[in-house]
């Protein structure tokens, strides 16, 4: 028994029965313990105060533009990377109108944004990919993914291992941020990817690939291209491939499904759990099954072997990476 604890035995008065009797005081929870885990319901203390902050604008704000869903949110985000394109709405006079959705998925929906400042003629077409919320979410093998990224905090990387539910809400934050980065580092890059306008929360705006109309871009999977087509996408994948393994990194999961093409043009997308091929220790083992899934897809569609062979693509990325 340590010193403090005995004298306050000494000092209690009730009978020893009495005192063994009493029921003992819970432990605290996690949440308690640490103030950094401060949220409101599932949500974060930054994610709460951004929350917070939005309301308080959207407050102020004069009444919205007939069929419009909300005030541009440019001011309160994480902005994309210099030198932005010409197209990118700044303004913050300007206004979002929801437009339809363009992809669901397990862990996030795309959604067709309309961004315009009322009374003139600058406007422009951005996907909006919205994580979905705890409730709903169960990331794929993300276990995998978070290896090499570690957070501050021990207590985080406890709550994310166990999957409790800050955790899980850090997973998803971790999933924004992640994605959000990524783009933008290979954009600056000259990698072929979306432009990131912005990020608020777990919601990123990005570059719309598609037709005026809403007919987003088809992805690879969708087409059925042949002989000289079908060898052009190939080489354009392996000069992307090649781009991200300079850099250190691969996709992490890559398949036909989520390379669009645009007006003849590969574009990669799906982004969120990008692998460092040094700091994840499965780093060449998530690059070589990159390899084989997108060269099984081009053999499957007549391209010879030994032009889509997954073994020489898949040394020649790890020699490029400086990793042979």
């Amino acid at each position: 028994m340590r010193r403090h604890d005995f004298e306050d035995f000494l000092d209690d008065e009730s009978p020893y029965e009495e005192r063994r009797s009493r029921p003992r005081r819970p432990r605290r929870t996690e949440a308690e313990s640490d103030p950094i885990q401060t949220r409101a319901g599932r949500l974060t203390e930054q994610e709460r105060i951004r929350l917070a902050a939005v309301r308080e604008n959207a407050e102020a704000a004069p009444p919205l533009p007939e069929g419009a869903d909300r005030w541009s949110t440019w001011a309160d985000s994480e902005q994309g990377p210099s030198p932005r394109p010409g197209w990118v709405v700044t303004e913050l006079a300007a206004a979002d109108s929801e437009l339809g959705v363009l992809k669901t998925g397990k862990e996030a929906d795309v959604y067709l944004i309309q961004r315009a400042v009322p009374d003139t003629d600058r406007g422009c077409l951005m996907a909006a990919k919205r994580y979905r919320s705890n409730e709903h979410r169960l990331f794929h093998r993300d276990a995998g993914y978070l290896e090499g990224r570690r957070m501050r905090r021990s207590r985080e990387m406890r709550a994310m291992a166990n999957r409790t539910a800050f955790g899980r809400n850090l997973i998803a934050e971790q999933w924004a941020v992640a994605e959000f980065a990524a783009l933008s580092r290979l954009w600056s890059i000259g990698a072929p990817v979306p432009y990131p306008v912005q990020r608020s929360g777990t919601e990123l705006l990005m570059e719309y690939l598609g037709d005026e109309d809403g007919s987003a871009a088809p992805r690879l999977a969708e087409l059925r291209p042949a002989g000289e087509a079908l060898e052009d996408l190939w080489h354009q994948l392996t000069g992307v491939l090649s781009l991200l393994a300079i850099e250190g990194v691969t996709h992490g999961d890559l398949s036909a499904y989520n390379l669009l093409v645009h007006e003849g043009r590969l574009v990669l997308i799906d982004l969120p759990q990008i692998v460092d091929l040094v700091a994840n220790p499965r780093g060449l083992e998530f690059l070589a099954r990159d390899v084989a899934n997108v060269s099984g897809w081009f053999r499957s569609k007549g391209l010879p072997e030994d032009k889509a062979n997954p073994t020489t693509l898949t040394e020649e990325l790890i020699e490029a990476a400086g990793l042979d």
